[in-house]
């Protein structure tokens, strides 16, 4: 089981309410984590490379199984999807 008590997570919540900007990049500034939880067209296909560099460690939690656990295992993520 992973823990995230201590560890900054980014959570692009810029988004909710301005649709259609790309402040993704900057809610993930030296974050621990990603947790997504919106399955937005935003977020479907990001750069997976400028969010790596972005963070503090490249680890994002899916909480809607919208990424390819091989492909983020591939550009050096640790991945962990939640529910089915």
């Amino acid at each position: 089981m992973m823990s995230v008590m201590g560890e900054c997570v980014g959570i692009p919540m810029g988004l909710a309410f301005k649709p259609e900007t790309d402040d993704m990049y900057e809610a993930l500034l030296d974050a621990d984590a990603l947790l997504l939880v919106t399955e937005w067209k935003q977020f479907r296909m990001p750069s997976f490379g400028v969010m790596k560099k972005s963070m503090k460690n490249a680890l994002i939690i899916d909480g809607r199984n919208i990424y390819d656990a091989k492909e983020l295992a591939d550009a050096g993520f640790e991945y962990s999807a939640i529910g089915c």
